[in-house]
């Protein structure tokens, strides 16, 4: 996604939980060093323990200053924990404390690589709903032959009504509008067929909420229009989201596999494979999974960007670059607007 050229020259503050994650500091903060050499204009405070942040910068020899902070949080949220036990027994993690920061207005956006449950019970018991959002949603970018689908929901709501798929169409429409400067995207709602009369009832009933509403509504979508691009936006239940995203990474990396044993095979393949290098690495950069890092908490009355716990430090770079975008290009002001124009929120709630 490219930010729109409005929100560049906006300065923003991202809370960032450095504790998160399979690899915690290691990865979070050269991450977060990267991300502010590249942005004049972004702040960072670096959540958690802050002996091992320190001793993180100091290998990167990179001194605090105004635009990086360390706030000291003393405890950490593990990968396995429960969301309650979490939320229940563990106030000064460097999650909560980094969320309740969006909460406060000390930061305008916060990012956490740790256990999905527990970032998502705490953000939605702190940050709470927005009018008119019954509930959050699960969204991210993956890549088609135009560029870049948004999806959601990729996992929070296994079971959905037609106006939670009506909400995460208005919340998506209003990402990809800001974000990407498109001011009208498409929205497909994912089917198992494009024809009106396909799909369960959830699905029927849903795209007669669409029809009638001010979204650009393409009209059902099946799977395979996910990576052609036919729509800028795709809306699904939790369910179906993470199964096809699941599905998508499961392939990827089985087509690498082959692809990888089939040059190996001989020495013939291996010459081959050398002549093929700058193509094959073209490739690879192109479908890079650490490109598209950076799943968005949708629906909440603040910014929250979830990375993969097993995230590298360029793919959580590219985490932190969402949440810069979304806070840049005045996400959450656009959804309440469009909300209001859809008659789920009235502007005195928002």
């Amino acid at each position: 996604m490219t930010t729109s050229q409005h929100g560049q020259s906006q300065e923003v503050v991202i809370a960032i939980d450095a504790m998160g994650g399979d690899h915690g500091p290691h990865v979070t903060v050269p991450a977060a060093v990267r991300i502010l050499k590249e942005n004049p204009n972004l702040n960072i405070i670096l959540v958690g323990l802050q002996d091992a942040i320190e001793a993180e910068l100091k290998v990167l020899h990179v001194s605090t200053s105004p635009r990086l902070r360390v706030h000291h949080a003393s405890e950490v949220v593990l990968m396995n924990e429960s969301p309650q036990s979490a939320m229940k027994n563990k106030k000064d993690s460097s999650m909560r404390v980094a969320i309740n920061m969006v909460k406060t207005g000390e930061a305008q956006a916060c990012v956490s690589a740790g256990n999905t449950g527990a970032l998502m019970a705490t953000a939605r018991f702190v940050l709470k709903t927005l009018p008119g959002i019954d509930r959050p949603a699960i969204a991210s970018t993956l890549p088609s032959e135009k560029g870049s689908t948004f999806m959601l929901d990729l996992g929070a709501n296994a079971d959905c009504t037609p106006e939670h798929l009506y909400q995460f169409a208005i919340m998506g429409a209003m990402v990809v509008s800001c974000v990407n400067s498109k001011p009208n995207p498409t929205v497909g709602l994912l089917n198992i067929g494009s024809e009106d009369i396909k799909g369960n009832e959830v699905a029927k009933q849903a795209a007669e909420l669409l029809r009638g509403s001010h979204l650009n509504f393409y009209g059902n979508v099946e799977g395979d229009d996910i990576f052609k691009g036919t729509t800028d936006v795709v809306v699904c239940d939790g369910f179906v989201g993470n199964v096809s995203l699941k599905t998508t990474e499961g392939l990827a990396h089985m087509m690498g596999k082959f692809l990888t044993q089939e040059f190996k095979r001989n020495w013939l393949t291996k010459l081959m494979a050398l002549g093929a290098f700058p193509v094959l690495k073209a490739f690879k950069k192109r479908l890079d999974p650490r490109r598209y890092n950076g799943a968005s908490f949708l629906g909440l009355r603040g910014i929250v960007v979830k990375s993969h716990g097993g995230a590298d430090s360029v793919g959580f770079y590219h985490a932190i670059h969402v949440a810069m975008e979304e806070a840049q290009s005045g996400v959450l002001k656009r959804i309440q607007s469009q909300l209001e124009i859809e008659h789920l929120a009235t502007a005195e709630e928002s």
